[in-house]
């Protein structure tokens, strides 16, 4: 059965969230969704992902599934929100329990429990699921994060920050539990997906060259891409990947991103002042200038 897929783009963060329905149905999943967030003013909104929650309610769809394909570093996760006013189930990798751990001592999170008990429902490798008459599975591809996913739904398959654009590669993979090695071995799992499955992106870069493409063909990404492509081997990616890696600054959001997307999209609880805050940890991520 083949998907309908409407996708939306959040330009600040270049991020493309999707709405992936059955056909002849109601049912329907959102894949990695977006909080507006001004890091100047402290301040999140969801004008982006009101957008989402019309489309749903414009089309009387019944959301099933909030899905995210990982921790997230570079936008905040609307899931929560989305959940509040739509329904579904907030669903990750059941990997995520090393990510919370990870940040868990990194933002010093006494009271955080990293038991993936903030997600509704916690993926395995190969796990099967349905959006309505949809069947999806989940396939593991760790590499960018150790909690990254990709979602096959019919002929469509999500797949997170593990593929960018035949012209843009692949993502970088220098984070916490990140690893070059398994990346490419992700990536070769997806290219052995049949050739006319559609690939729907997470995030693009077109600059001014182009514009956002959300969707590629596996056939497209095995012949042009760039780091993964015809004829690429796993030393020589493993090379060009940290090099490249090792010239990158932080996201302009990991660090009130993280915070958020270890908590399924929830804002840390409030204080006894009636105010959330965010942590920022000096002197510990990124590299000195």
């Amino acid at each position: 059965m083949i998907p309908h897929v409407q996708h939306f783009v959040h330009e600040a963060t270049n991020t493309f969230s999707y709405v992936v329905r059955e056909p002849d149905g109601p049912a329907a999943a959102i894949i990695d969704s977006v909080l507006d967030y001004d890091p100047a003013a402290g301040r999140s909104s969801t004008h982006f992902s009101d957008q989402l929650v019309q489309y749903v309610r414009d089309n009387d769809l019944k959301v099933e599934w909030i899905l995210e394909t990982h921790v997230h570093a570079d936008h905040l996760s609307a899931a929560a929100y989305l959940k509040e006013s739509l329904g579904g189930r907030v669903a990750a990798s059941e990997n995520v329990r090393d990510v919370q751990a990870t940040f868990r001592e990194i933002f010093n999170l006494h009271d955080f429990n990293a038991d993936g008990s903030q997600f509704d429902h916690l993926f395995t490798d190969s796990e099967q699921f349905s959006i309505g008459s949809l069947k999806g599975s989940v396939i593991s591809t760790p590499g960018h994060t150790s909690d990254s996913v990709s979602f096959l739904i019919g002929n469509a398959v999500f797949v997170g920050d593990t593929l960018f654009a035949p012209d843009k590669g692949t993502a970088r993979t220098d984070f916490p539990g990140g690893s070059a090695l398994a990346l490419y071995e992700s990536t070769q799992r997806l290219l052995a997906l049949p050739g006319d499955t559609r690939v729907f992106l997470c995030h693009d870069y077109p600059g001014t060259a182009r514009k956002f493409e959300p969707v590629h063909s596996v056939r497209d990404q095995r012949a042009h891409n760039i780091h993964v492509g015809a004829g690429s081997v796993a030393d020589e990616f493993v090379r060009i990947r940290e090099s490249r890696d090792a010239t990158l600054g932080m996201p302009a959001l990991i660090l009130p991103a993280v915070q958020v997307n270890i908590r399924a999209g929830q804002l840390p609880g409030a204080e006894e002042n009636g105010v959330s805050y965010l942590k920022i940890p000096l002197n510990l991520l990124g590299r000195a200038s």
